[in-house]
């Protein structure tokens, strides 16, 4: 008989159909219970499901019956009840990014070691077929030395977007780096290897709010390769581009679509004459940035539980782009060179 593991998830706003209609593809997942601050939002979502609707979280951390709780509140939230929950005894799955701070950020990865508990983090884009085939080609060494890597992030944000009470603020958002670019930013250190230092401007050109719509940052990377963040809200009147490009010795890659889907250049030495084979491959567009790959990364997060191993978008995996947004935000704000402490590879 298949083991199944039981979820609840809190937050029940724009992200969350991603997680519900991805436990309802899985069948050793189950979604029990939801709660949301909003009454409305947590009833329509249990009525989609037949989980059980709650408005105080707490209640739905008392429930003996919930195995992982999955967070999918505004990003200031997450490490208080990231911690909660982990302290009821419950594995826990959060969504980008995991926290705001570091402080914050490694509260998270402690109160998961003192409770035995999985911290797993949201960051489906790396589940994404052309991310692990560039993965793989990175990881065998067939881009040679890796010499540049750019994240490009070129979205539009309509003013009325950050008028919810939270998008944009700094105590429960941050802006166009930490919210939409986090994903790709993500992407280009996963790729590139640990980033020294960086220098970085942001500013707020086009929009009423407190964080930045418009960040570029220049990044240095151990061994010597560089790197360019562009990530924007700005791109009137839609969204124009979300692109990660790896440039080495031995390759030339840019993985783009709506969200890191589709290889548009992909050229290495020992796969030049299979170029329009491989670029004819995963090519439609899934409907909106969110991309397709959730279910993924709960199918990942069910099979840690059972199998009692990390995620593999880890808390200490998923910190790493955390510390890279910071250091951008610092060095903005100081103008200066911000050297970024050393992680473990």
């Amino acid at each position: 008989m298949q083991e199944i593991v039981r979820f609840g998830l809190i937050g029940c706003g724009r992200i969350s159909p991603r997680h519900i209609q991805s436990l309802a593809q899985i069948p050793s997942g189950s979604l029990v219970a939801v709660a949301d601050v909003i009454e409305s939002r947590a009833e329509r979502a249990a009525g989609e499901t037949g989980a059980e609707p709650y408005t105080d979280y707490r209640r739905l951390l008392d429930r003996r019956d919930i195995d992982v709780v999955t967070i999918c509140t505004p990003s200031g939230m997450h490490a208080a009840m990231a911690i909660e929950a982990l302290q009821a005894g419950k594995h826990v799955l959060v969504e980008k990014p995991m926290a705001l701070t570091l402080a914050d950020a490694d509260a998270m990865i402690a109160a998961a070691g003192q409770t035995g508990r999985k911290l797993g983090v949201v960051l489906q884009n790396r589940y994404n077929p052309p991310m692990q085939d560039l993965r793989r080609a990175v990881d065998e060494g067939r881009l040679g030395r890796l010499l540049l890597g750019n994240a490009t992030v070129r979205w539009y944000r309509p003013q009325e977007y950050y008028e919810d009470g939270w998008h944009g603020t700094l105590a429960m958002d941050g802006g166009a780096l930490m919210n939409q670019s986090i994903h790709h930013i993500d992407a280009l250190q996963w790729m590139m290897g640990n980033p020294v230092s960086v220098f970085a401007y942001t500013a707020t050109l086009a929009h009423r709010m407190e964080a930045e719509d418009t960040g570029v940052a220049a990044i240095r990377f151990e061994g010597g390769a560089l790197g360019v963040v562009e990530g924007s809200t700005i791109t009137y009147p839609e969204n124009l581009e979300g692109s990660l490009s790896i440039f080495g010795e031995h390759g030339s890659v840019k993985v783009g679509g709506t969200a890191l889907n589709r290889k548009v250049f992909w050229k290495l030495a020992d796969q030049l004459e299979h170029e329009k084979e491989l670029l004819t491959r995963e090519q439609i567009d899934p409907p909106s940035v969110y991309g397709q790959s959730h279910r993924a990364v709960i199918e990942d997060m069910i099979d840690a539980v059972l199998h009692d191993r990390k995620p593999r978008t880890n808390g200490v995996e998923a910190r790493r782009s955390v510390a890279l947004v910071l250091a951008i935000y610092e060095s903005a704000r100081t103008g200066r060179e911000v050297m970024l402490a050393a992680q473990d590879a």
